[in-house]
């Protein structure tokens, strides 16, 4: 059974759970019906994500499956070349003793994590690297949830250097639509883990 975690935490995992799915693939009509069914949140001042997720929710209600699919192959796959790379190693530059994809794997193996065989996503895609920390936030079956000094570490060494430059790229894309609703909702989810994690 897997380890009961506070209503935080679960909200937490939720919310890296959707863009993990989000960044893998476009929506498909169910994802899309579920997203735009959610629950306004009140934006009372005591939520910093709930203006981006309302316009989240909105924008998944009025979005078509097809629509997005294609949006997110011309933004995130392109002919030849993506439009806007979701890998970590795109957006890191500074110099760093070993590459990010390299980190990227020693920090998996060393939590007793890999790549799902079939997978064609590399470690240090965005939509994987949300999906580890859906992981060691809540766990599983198998895993434990992972303490917040290890989520912090993760986080800072694989994301925070460079998710809002990524998701400003995504906001500004002329070829995107739903996916600024998208970008939005990253880019203030990962600033309140950012600011979260340095209070901690």
């Amino acid at each position: 059974m897997r380890q009961p975690i506070g209503p935080e935490d679960e909200a937490r995992a939720g919310v890296y759970a959707v863009l993990a799915r989000l960044f893998a693939s476009g929506p498909d009509a169910r994802l899309l019906t579920a997203l735009g069914s959610s629950a306004p949140w009140p934006e009372d001042g005591d939520n910093p994500l709930a203006p981006a997720w309302n316009k989240f929710v909105l924008a998944s209600a009025a979005m078509d499956a097809a629509a997005a699919e294609q949006e997110y192959t011309e933004l995130f796959i392109g002919v030849g070349h993506s439009t806007v790379d979701l890998h970590g190693s795109h957006w890191v530059t500074e110099a760093m003793s070993e590459r990010p994809l390299v980190a990227v794997r020693g920090d998996l193996a060393r939590l007793g994590l890999a790549r799902l065989a079939g997978t064609t996503l590399y470690e240090d895609h965005l939509s994987v690297l949300c999906e580890t920390m859906r992981m060691l936030i809540a766990g599983d079956a198998v895993r434990p949830p992972v303490s917040i000094a290890e989520q912090r570490a993760f986080f800072d060494r694989h994301i925070a250097s460079w998710i809002q430059t990524c998701c400003t790229a995504i906001c500004e894309c002329p070829l995107a639509n739903y996916y600024v609703r998208v970008g939005q909702l990253t880019s203030s989810f990962m600033a309140v883990e950012r600011d979260s994690f340095a209070i901690d």
